[in-house]
């Protein structure tokens, strides 16, 4: 059992949250209890997913999308009343962190995105005006676009949409998961074969076609899925917690 103040400081000290501007707060969002033994961490922080943490049993919860985004109406009503008032009366805290577990190189999406797909990690690149938030590197074997879009589908369990000549090869690759298509050009600029996120807007796929980029959307949620299941695996070594993963299904 530990404290939350002190879970909070742990990952603080570990992901290093404070390096960087995000789009919300990172860290201890909702206080419950102060005393935890059992995390069950999530991606996103919803009605769906607290219920089914609340009965689960879980203490505390970790999640990648918290609340109290930045240009977000600050009242306490609506949906966000009902979520925050789950929270509150089961005495459950909220523990949400949002770029630095996208850029972890070790425990963040990317770094674990890399992991679950067989991407042989080289490095990082700015992006969006963050250090670090574009990865890249190989495939240990080239292969078509057509075969690599069908192993990254296989291996997240989501068809993705995949845009470019089915027939080219594929050898180096940037990717950055969620909401990050908008970096396609830095991606071509960079002379990589393919780029990986989740999301796809109009314009990713004119960008693509006319840059000889594969492209593929992979899924936010899809995407976004193993930093909170590698963090709260690395709690369970470094302090006396147990932990699990509850997913539920988004199709975007």
């Amino acid at each position: 059992m530990e404290s939350v103040f002190d879970i909070d400081r742990y990952i603080t000290r570990t992901i290093d949250p404070h390096r960087m501007q995000d789009y919300c707060p990172n860290g201890l969002q909702v206080q419950g209890r102060e005393h935890v033994s059992h995390v069950i961490s999530g991606v996103t922080a919803s009605e769906a997913f607290l219920k089914a943490a609340i009965k689960g049993g879980a203490d505390a919860v970790l999640v990648h999308h918290g609340y109290f985004w930045r240009g977000e109406d600050p009242l306490i009503t609506g949906m966000k009343r009902r979520r925050i008032g789950l929270l509150l009366e089961a005495n459950v805290s909220l523990l949400a962190y949002h770029l630095p577990l996208d850029l972890h190189q070790e425990l963040g999406n990317n770094a674990q995105l890399a992991n679950v797909l067989g991407l042989v990690f080289e490095g990082t690149l700015s992006a969006g005006g963050v250090d670090g938030l574009l990865f890249y590197g190989h495939l240990e074997a080239p292969m078509s676009a057509e075969m690599f879009a069908a192993c990254v589908s296989q291996v997240l369990g989501r068809q993705a949409m995949a845009v470019g000549d089915p027939g080219r090869q594929i050898e180096r690759v940037a990717w950055c998961s969620g909401g990050a298509q908008g970096y396609i050009e830095l991606a071509a600029q960079e002379g990589f074969d393919a780029y990986i996120s989740g999301e796809i807007s109009e314009q990713t796929t004119h960008i693509a076609r006319e840059n000889g980029l594969l492209y593929l959307a992979a899924g936010h949620h899809a995407t976004e899925r193993y930093g909170v299941q590698a963090l709260g695996k690395h709690l369970t070594q470094h302090l006396q917690l147990t932990h699990e993963f509850i997913d539920i299904d988004n199709p975007a």
